[in-house]
């Protein structure tokens, strides 16, 4: 069954390629990295460089609505959630409050506040903030943007590891087609950069190796690549304004950027190890969602995040949906690091930026493919899709869970 296009209003921003859509454009199309060596140094624990990708953001300059001490992923939620809004041209806006809506991800929110925290009581054997648990609660940045916009409908928080963001934007689709609500503040942040976090990540054998003084860390990450050896930890925030064709049409509004089709399902089969089979069916129902064929649809941001296994299954199931070098592709965790939580939101933001110039960013760093993918890569240089209509954008979970939304000009 097709559901309903449901229109984008506005996008915000904060990533460690830039906090404006421009900014973000101009960095994916030139393949800039902002990967970068982090030092891992704690007792007990090997000294290690590790690849990440930070944001340039000040979050002690953002002001939780709550007045409480706001975690730093929950900062850059706010920022995000604001620039969206004020792109959408709501402001000053008659619209009903119980008719908006909050459907928000994240993976570990309050990750840095909870280390912090930790490391305090542990550590240094000081007492606790009696504001901790606001401040790391699981829905701490979902309660703080209904405040910061007067939001009175559902105000939910979404955490399925790398496909929260994913899931919450798919969600919010369905709650507008459904009639439930006009307008939802949608997306995702992460932001885990402390050393409890990123140790954490290290003990997994997931991150890409850097040698002891930390050269090469812009290019550690290399999806799809022979020599792919794991991924870049991210920070960052995006958020997007969706809201109903009709809401739209009695303001004055027609979008030209609309969420089209959503699907998510479980492998149901292993806690880390992806499954083709179940990412095949996530991407086919997609498109049954969005009315679309497998031949319409002109670009996959691939979830691509440069792990051994990730890689396999991903490559196997874009071959089976589209077929041999059927659509093209890339993965743009090569620049702005995996942003776990955040990542479905920001890579939906990059999926758009190629409906909106009509360019394909590449997957930087991959020189030579794994001979095994029969995939139609995007890499050296963005590449021109004059007339590109739909793109998707995938997101897939340890947990099994697997997340895809697809995207039109309209």
């Amino acid at each position: 069954m097709t559901g309903a296009p449901v229109g984008i209003a506005g996008i915000g921003l904060v990533s460690p390629l830039g906090a404006s859509q421009a900014a973000l454009a101009e960095a994916v199309f030139a393949g800039r990295s902002a990967v970068q060596a982090w030092c891992l140094d704690l007792p007990g624990v090997d000294r290690a460089m590790l690849p990440v990708a930070r944001c340039d953001f000040d979050d002690s300059r953002v002001r939780a609505p709550s007045r409480l001490p706001a975690d730093r992923g929950t900062a850059m939620a706010l920022a995000a959630a604001m620039a969206a809004h004020a792109e959408s041209g709501l402001q000053g806006v008659a619209v009903d409050p119980e008719r908006v809506g909050v459907y928000w991800g994240s993976g570990m929110a309050g990750a840095q506040t909870f280390d912090a925290t930790c490391q305090a009581l542990y550590g240094a054997q000081r007492r606790m903030r009696p504001t901790t648990v606001l401040t790391t609660m699981p829905n701490a940045a979902v309660a703080e943007i209904a405040l910061l916009l007067g939001v009175q409908g559902p105000a939910i928080g979404h955490a399925c590891a790398c496909a929260s963001s994913a899931v919450a934007i798919g969600e919010a689709v369905r709650a507008i087609r459904g009639g439930w609500v006009d307008v939802a503040i949608v997306g995702g942040h992460e932001a885990m950069l402390s050393p409890g976090v990123l140790a954490s990540w290290q003990a997994m054998r997931v991150l890409a190796p850097l040698p002891a003084d930390g050269a090469g860390a812009a290019s550690a990450c290399r999806p799809f690549s022979a020599d792919r050896q794991g991924f870049a930890v991210g920070e960052g925030a995006a958020a997007l304004v969706l809201e109903s064709e009709s809401h739209a049409r009695a303001r004055g509004v027609r979008h030209a950027l609309a969420v089209t089709g959503y699907a998510t399902n479980c492998d149901g089969s292993h806690i880390t190890n992806p499954d083709a089979a179940g990412q095949a069916r996530a991407m086919r129902a997609a498109l049954r969602d969005a009315g679309l064929t497998p031949a319409e649809v002109g670009y996959v941001n691939a979830h691509g995040t440069g792990t051994q296994v990730g890689d396999v299954a991903e490559a196997a199931s874009i071959s089976a949906v589209f077929g041999a070098h059927g659509v093209p592709v890339s993965s743009t965790k090569a620049l702005h690091g995996h942003l776990l939580g955040a990542g479905g939101a920001v890579e939906l933001a990059v999926a758009l930026q190629a409906l909106v110039h009509g360019r394909l960013p590449a997957t930087a760093h991959l020189d030579v493919p794994d001979a095994a993918f029969d995939l139609d890569f995007v890499r050296g240089a963005a590449r021109d899709a004059a007339g590109l209509g739909h793109v998707m954008s995938n997101s897939f979970a340890f947990g099994g869970t697997n997340a895809v939304l697809v995207a039109s000009k309209v």
